[in-house]
């Protein structure tokens, strides 16, 4: 049966590769699962910090959904 997920080749720190191991170890898991998984969370955080940002501006006095819009389309020519 084969897979749906697909593989990638990364190149690690020792200090990274060591922390994947033990960590791995930790929670009795392949260190290919762990780093998947710290990768996933990586992911995720990423995603909140910009979702953060468009908050804030959203939260500043005067701001205008059209008017941020616009001026988007203003820069990307559209």
């Amino acid at each position: 049966m084969t897979t749906v997920k697909k593989r990638l080749n990364i190149t690690l720190s020792p200090e990274v590769k060591s922390a994947v191991k033990r960590l791995a170890q930790r929670d009795k898991m392949a260190q290919a699962t762990k780093a998947s998984q710290l990768l996933q969370i990586a992911l995720e955080t990423e995603e909140d910090q910009i979702w953060d940002k468009i908050a804030d501006q959203r939260d500043t006095k005067g701001y205008s959904p059209t008017a941020a819009r616009m001026e988007k389309e203003n820069q990307t020519g559209n």
